[in-house]
């Protein structure tokens, strides 16, 4: 079972990054392939992401997944084949312990950061538990879900930023936050994708600036973040969630090298 220091507190910051949400078999083994090829190149801790199921839509029609235990096995085989660690969301009490038993990482999502009885089932996986920042969230509010881990018996915490509500139909980030954050001893993402979302936009579907994904990433390990987090797909604009807001896969491996000589420079 991994833990918070086999990712953070290294030379190089670590990877989350997958498709948005698992589509098939094929599409997921040749995504961690190729960022695994990149990423042990650049010697960067790689997780690879992908949600079994999205229970957060906009509208009753949107792509939710391929049903939740052919999903979860693919994130083992991708863990088995590639010999990395894995990370998907949960969204009820209940989910925890069935994904524990699949992936290695489990993350809250934004809005259900102050959900009690779910970051306690999180943790009692035993598992790390990477808690989302509520868009409606200020980074020192973040203390109180750490602690509910903590205090659940769970020290395996991680926070993750992805920016915060501005107005309807967008988000800033506010880079105080990351060293804010990570004042309370634990290692804390930025989540490039999500925080170009443009949400609530009046089609149902989220839009997003990808065209900015380089800027917010550049800036979060100017500023230390240890982690980033990047939802990429081989073709974004037929990704079958969050493709507004996806990185390109091919262009994955000329933004970490720009970003390593960053994180190098700071040093």
């Amino acid at each position: 079972m991994i833990t918070n220091n086999d990712l953070s507190g290294k030379k190089n910051f670590f990877l989350m990054a997958g498709p948005c949400v698992i589509e098939g078999e094929e599409m997921a083994l040749e995504i961690a392939e190729k960022i695994k090829g990149i990423t042990d190149r650049l010697d960067i801790p790689f997780v690879f992401k992908g949600s079994y199921r999205k229970a957060n839509r906009s509208r009753l029609d949107s792509f939710t997944g391929i049903g939740d235990e052919k999903a979860l096995k693919i994130l083992k085989k991708v863990n088995d084949t590639f010999q990395v660690p894995t990370v998907t969301d949960i969204h009820e009490n209940h989910e925890a312990a069935m994904a524990a038993e699949y992936v290695d990482v489990l993350q809250i999502p934004a809005f259900l950061c102050r959900q009690t009885d779910l970051l306690v089932a999180a943790a009692e996986t035993g598992k790390i538990v990477n808690i989302k920042k509520g868009q409606f969230l200020s980074p020192g509010s973040m203390q109180f879900a750490i602690q509910k881990v903590v205090d659940a018996g769970n020290k395996n915490v991680m926070i993750t930023e992805r920016g915060t509500t501005f107005g309807y139909t967008d988000l800033v980030v506010d880079y105080r936050g990351i060293p804010q954050m990570q004042s309370s001893g634990f290692p804390v993402v930025m989540d490039v994708t999500h925080s170009l979302q443009q949400p609530n936009q009046t089609t149902g579907v989220t839009g997003g600036l990808p065209s900015l994904i380089e800027t917010v990433a550049k800036a979060a390990i100017a500023v230390g973040a240890d982690g980033l987090f990047i939802e990429t797909h081989p073709t974004p604009g037929c990704a079958k969630s969050d493709g507004a807001n996806m990185l390109q896969l091919d262009l994955l491996e000329g933004l970490l090298e720009k970003l390593v000589r960053i994180r190098e420079a700071i040093l």
